[in-house]
């Protein structure tokens, strides 16, 4: 085994200071030669070539293992500076995409204060969508964190248009059953023979209030609704004769009288232009005609203004 080799036990002996002599002979004999050449070494010699030795060694393996550090160290370096450079790139992409959505923003915004103003809505609150931008920062940091704030504008400007859009929404939304619900146009096709207001009464000769208007036509001609609603009156109610009432909504009610016949039936839905009844000659009437009504509220208004 080596432990028992020569080399091995001069080292031990050595290490342990118990070398038995003060002076080593070294002999080199050549071969095919018979001279001999002897070197003398002194014992502290010899320890010092065994130091240096063991130094040389223990200093190249640390040299070695340096080495082989740096190395790895330089390619994590490397391998981090591309990483870097890739998510600077990809950094300031992101950055025009933020730049480009905010321009979209900004155009959305002034499309919806237009609407806004179209339908006479006061202007949201907390629109404060203000113009940010310039060139990129040197500073990483600083950057992201404007990059960060601008992505931070966007998402409140986008949660602020959303809630202008519902709020319009709604409101035309409203605008529309308004007008849906709002009378609008001739019922029947005739030509008007008593107007709303004070009146002469065709029956007893006494000035009495008109609260509608006669509309004449042939018996039997299509008499429509003049908005959307729901059938609440379907039947003959004194004086009217055969009579039908839509409720429209927002206040909104009318009545069409002395009619021929009814194709309509309480509660149901009816949309503008529906064919409810045909002008007749029922009820307090004098020939064949509509006598027709505009209640707001339960107060009754000139149906003129709503042809």
């Amino acid at each position: 085994m080596f432990n028992k080799s020569p080399f091995a036990s001069f080292f031990r002996l050595l290490k342990e200071g118990r070398l038995p002599a003060r002076k080593f002979t070294v002999l080199i004999i050549p071969e095919g030669s018979h001279r001999v050449r002897r070197f003398s070494l002194q014992r502290t010699l010899v320890k010092a070539i065994a130091v240096a030795g063991v130094a040389l060694v223990l200093g190249g393996c640390l040299l070695v293992a340096d080495y082989l550090r740096v190395r790895v160290d330089r390619g994590e370096l490397e391998y981090l500076r591309v990483h870097n450079r890739s998510q600077e790139q990809d950094l300031h992409r992101l950055a025009a995409k933020v730049e480009d959505l905010r321009q979209e923003m900004v155009v959305l915004a002034q499309n919806d204060a237009k609407v806004r103003v179209m339908a006479q809505l006061t202007r949201p609150k907390g629109d404060s969508l203000t113009g940010v931008g310039g060139p990129p920062e040197a500073d990483a940091v600083a950057e992201f964190s404007h990059l960060q704030q601008q992505i931070d504008d966007v998402r409140r400007a986008i949660d602020l248009r959303r809630e202008s859009q519902e709020e319009i929404r709604g409101v035309l939304n409203d605008q529309s059953s308004l007008l849906a619900a709002k009378p609008v146009g001739w019922p029947v096709k005739g030509w008007m023979t008593s107007s709303f207001g004070m009146r002469r009464s065709p029956f007893t000769g006494k000035r009495k209030m008109h609260e509608g208007l006669d509309i004449a036509a042939r018996t039997g001609t299509p008499i429509y609704a003049t908005a959307d609603g729901i059938v609440s009156q379907a039947g003959t109610r004194s004086g009217y004769g055969k009579l039908v009432v839509v409720e429209h909504g927002y206040g909104y009610k009318t009545y069409y009288g002395h009619n021929s016949k009814i194709f309509v039936q309480v509660g149901q839905r009816l949309k503008r232009g529906d064919k409810i009844a045909a002008v007749g000659n029922t009820g307090r009437s004098t020939g064949p005609h509509l006598h027709y009504e505009v209640h707001l509220n339960g107060v009754p208004l000139n149906p003129k203004k709503y042809l």
